[in-house]
């Protein structure tokens, strides 16, 4: 008998979470929005909002739409007010000890029905479902940024999730308009074991003088039909996610192919973290 999914909760307001409930709370679930400061939570809303007015003020949605599906998210500070969701997705910080915490702070309010979801881009779910005292409901679902726009969620199955759970995660997907992909469990998966160390490489480009960002991006828009170099596509990411891939790939695999960049590390360590910094390999001004 197939599950019946109301009820979302999301843990993390930032980028990723922010977008999730949103993503959710545009086609009509019900979303707890959880953080565990309230100013992140006010913050998080406000983003909501103002990227479902430019969906509006871009004649994707209606005004009616747009205010249902920001009244649908309920923002809250207490892990409590998650107990009756059918579906927790988690995307805080990318640590395990973080998400393992999370794990248990669920399983006190959580019915063992609830599905655990993560949106981890790299951790192992197999590691992250051992944590849990019902494995069967633990599951990855990884969204991409900006998750309004993206079509693609990988879902990820841990060596312990059930049928079952795959089949209502991978049917949940497929009603708020996107398209899941079902991989078993390895490090980064497939999207980010892929494009992460193409990120890395072009960095090792720039590291050892081959060219300057701006030419290595053009050549990967004009030869191989990117439509963004994979040197924006870091700062867009950030180069500290970029980083944190990069690791978890070197130590899981332990192959040296997929040893971060010197150049990759300065940069973190100097905070040129790309976008969200304002400086990554190219500049970007705060808008006015």
């Amino acid at each position: 008998m197939a599950r019946e999914i109301r009820r979302i909760g999301v843990i993390g307001a930032g980028t990723m979470g922010t977008g999730i409930a949103q993503a959710f709370a545009a086609s009509s679930f019900s979303v707890v929005l959880r953080d565990i400061a309230q100013p992140a939570l006010d913050h998080g809303v406000a983003t909501v909002k103002n990227s479902l007015g430019r969906l509006v003020a871009r004649e994707k949605m209606t005004q009616d739409d747009s205010d249902a599906a920001l009244a649908r998210i309920a923002a809250t500070t207490a892990i409590e007010e998650l107990r009756d969701c059918d579906v927790v997705v988690e995307a805080v910080l990318e640590k395990f000890e973080v998400k393992k915490a999370v794990i248990a702070d669920l399983e006190r309010v959580c019915g063992p029905e609830t599905i655990f979801a993560s949106n981890t881009s790299s951790i192992s779910l197999t590691r992250i479902a051992a944590t849990s005292q019902h494995p069967g409901r633990v599951i990855g679902m990884h969204f991409f940024n900006p998750v309004p726009m993206m079509q693609l969620v990988e879902v990820i199955r841990a060596l312990q999730t059930s049928d079952e759970v795959c089949a209502a995660v991978v049917a949940l997907v497929g009603t708020i308009g996107k398209q899941a992909r079902v991989s078993r469990d390895s490090y980064g998966f497939v999207v980010n074991r892929v494009l992460v160390p193409m990120i890395n490489e072009a960095i090792n480009c720039v590291y050892e003088n081959v060219a300057k960002p701006e030419d290595v991006d053009s050549m990967m828009k004009l030869g191989a039909a990117h439509p963004m170099g994979p040197l924006s596509l870091g700062d867009l990411i950030g180069l500290d996610i970029v980083l944190n891939v990069m690791e978890t790939l070197y130590e899981g695999f332990n192959d040296p192919k997929f040893r971060p960049s010197p150049l990759l590390r300065q940069m973190c360590d100097a905070g040129y973290l790309g976008r969200k910094s304002g400086r990554g390999f190219f500049e970007y001004p705060a808008k006015s």
